[in-house]
């Protein structure tokens, strides 16, 4: 690991996320609604990112979504991963950032922030750990600090989370949990 990367990743007690194309791959589902009468929007998640989402929990780092688009599967994704905060439906993402650093008390140095896309920018301008997913547009990822090597929706916010708890010295815990030596 690079060690700008590392330091910077020892500092996160919050990671924030967008959600398509960082927590999905980027396709969006419409499926009718039982009765026939409406449409409904799910997405599909990776299980490895779910477990990322639990070891964060457990080490009282913070996380949560700022999505442009309404769900109710991101809804749920955010209720099952412990996710501090689940703001959706925002496309100018900044007076997002600024409530949720108001209320988690966290400074902008300490939160880490995973996108793909342009909008996502401006809040990888604003603190101290811009991750950018391997899928991600490549204006995005000339701003990142870090670029995954795992796309969105595959196992990048696992990429992730295994980065910041390794460089804050909760790897080898994890492992022993799962009794797997430390390599």
């Amino acid at each position: 690991m690079d060690q700008s990367v590392a330091v910077r990743a020892a500092k996160v007690r919050l990671l924030l996320m967008d959600v398509d194309g960082v927590l999905t791959d980027g396709r969006i589902f419409q499926l009718p609604s039982p009765d026939g009468g409406e449409w409904t929007e799910t997405k599909g998640f990776h299980s490895q990112d779910g477990i990322a989402l639990q070891w964060l929990h457990w080490k009282g780092i913070q996380t949560g979504v700022i999505s442009g688009r309404n769900s109710p599967a991101v809804q749920m994704r955010a209720k099952q991963g412990h996710m501090a905060y689940c703001y959706q439906g925002h496309i100018e993402k900044i007076p997002i950032l600024e409530e949720i650093l108001a209320k988690s008390g966290v400074l902008p140095g300490q939160v880490g922030y995973i996108g793909d896309d342009l909008t996502d920018v401006v809040i990888m301008h604003r603190v101290g750990f811009a991750v950018a997913v391997a899928n991600a547009r490549a204006e995005v990822k000339r701003e990142a600090h870090y670029v995954t090597s795992t796309s969105g929706g595959f196992g990048a916010l696992r990429e992730v989370g295994e980065l910041i708890l390794k460089a804050q010295g909760y790897w080898t815990e994890i492992l022993q949990k799962y009794e797997i030596a430390d390599a």
